[in-house]
């Protein structure tokens, strides 16, 4: 069996990794023209970390990564909700970690080119189209910086890792339309500053329309200081009348545009304010996603990660769930007598599991206890459990931990 994979991301650096691992030859196509270390931080939660560490990457994600300890959960003026251990203080036998998403796609894109061949990896083609036939799948690439035809790729199937922008979706659905926008603004950046606590904690501030979310994604430098990261989501628009522009999925944008709306926000013992002015690139994303799709697999193509199930950034579960996607499939080629069944089996064991956590993150995921909160006591309170009984605070982070998977943890 030969593999093809479309898109160098988390999933598709993952899958390839885990095909490897299972025997199972396989090869990357990725449109950007190299694997660089951009983007902000992003939270990788145990139930995925588990599945890291079968592949023997626990030592590289130490180095680099910073394992969560706690995570408080705030209103939007500092008070707080409620707050657990997390990773190995929760009782899991794997870490969380919080870590720079470059550093973390880089990490993996190494281990790939180590174990799989300088040649795994081909940077600089975007999938144009692909035709089946009884023996197998053949994909054509197009050069991403000039457009024009670039190779063709013949292999038993043709995994399509490349993002919520998917080419491989598209050849399915090409009436879906853009991704679902929910009004919600994103503003995100990452720079050298004062640790917070003691350096491995994570807050959030804030319900569904209006949050912040901190936390650190790299050791502590000498000096003391971290680099820190940080997420201002704010409902700036009705999605009904004002779709988001199609060129605000990474637009830098200006201090200016950021602290009118980050000064809602405090975080006890934090300077936010001073932590976006010390921040030199802002990015700027809409927080969207896309509907479930009634089906990802059609004969020897299927999709995986964002391309099959891109949700809203809540509950530190996108990167997770595209990981645990590619465990799943890997392991469903490798059991099954035929890779059409191997494709099926993946997508009957995945596609109900992501289509529910797509839908839980639409009304909040486990951050719904803060809009609770809010709801009930708007001006604050003097006593939390007044407002809200903590059994009643407990039941909606807990359950939302259940569904997605990552309420109990065992090595993989």
């Amino acid at each position: 069996m030969r593999v093809l994979i479309a898109g160098a991301g988390i999933g598709g650096l993952t899958t390839a990794l885990m095909l490897h691992a299972r025997g199972i030859p396989c090869q990357i196509w990725e449109s950007a023209s190299e694997v660089r270390e951009v983007g902000v931080g992003i939270n990788i939660l145990p139930h995925a970390i588990a599945r890291f560490e079968s592949l023997g990457l626990l030592e590289e994600l130490d180095r680099i990564a910073v394992r969560t300890s706690h995570l408080y959960y705030y209103t939007r003026n500092g008070q707080l909700v409620w707050d657990e251990p997390r990773g190995l203080g929760a009782g899991h036998e794997v870490p969380q970690f919080s870590i720079h998403r470059g550093r973390l796609q880089k990490t993996l894109h190494d281990a790939v080119l180590a174990r799989l061949g300088p040649d795994s990896i081909r940077c600089g083609r975007r999938l144009a189209g692909f035709v089946q036939d009884e023996a197998g799948v053949t994909a054509q690439f197009l050069d991403a910086s000039e457009g024009g035809p670039a190779e063709i790729a013949r292999g038993d199937v043709l995994i399509c890792a490349d993002g919520i922008h998917s080419a491989g979706r598209k050849q399915f659905y090409r009436n879906e339309g853009p991704p679902s926008w929910n009004g919600v603004s994103m503003w995100r950046g990452a720079t050298l500053a004062p640790q917070w606590k003691r350096g491995t904690e994570m807050a959030i501030g804030g319900g569904f329309a209006a949050k912040l979310v901190l936390y650190p994604i790299a050791p502590p430098e000498a000096d003391g200081r971290q680099l820190m990261n940080w997420v201002v989501n704010v409902r700036t628009k009705d999605p009904a009348v004002s779709p988001p522009p199609p060129d605000n999925w990474s637009r830098r944008v200006g201090h200016a545009t950021v602290l009118p709306f980050a000064r809602r926000f405090a975080i006890p013992d934090y300077d936010i304010e001073a932590l976006v002015r010390a921040t030199k690139d802002i990015f700027e994303y809409p927080m969207a996603d896309r509907d479930p799709l009634p089906r990802w697999t059609f004969g020897r193509v299927t999709l995986l990660g964002d391309a099959a199930h891109p949700m809203y950034p809540v509950g530190s579960n996108g990167a997770s769930q595209a990981v645990l996607d590619a465990q799943c499939l890997a392991d469903a080629l490798k059991s099954q007598p035929h890779p059409r069944a191997g494709l099926w089996a993946y997508e009957k064991e995945r596609r109900s599991k992501t289509a529910e956590v797509v839908a839980q993150n639409r009304v909040g995921g486990p951050e719904g206890v803060i809009d609770a909160v809010e709801k009930l006591a708007p001006a604050g309170f003097e006593d939390i459990d007044a407002v809200l009984p903590r059994h009643e605070r407990e039941a909606l982070v807990k359950g939302y931990a259940a569904m997605a998977g990552f309420s109990s943890v065992r090595k993989v």
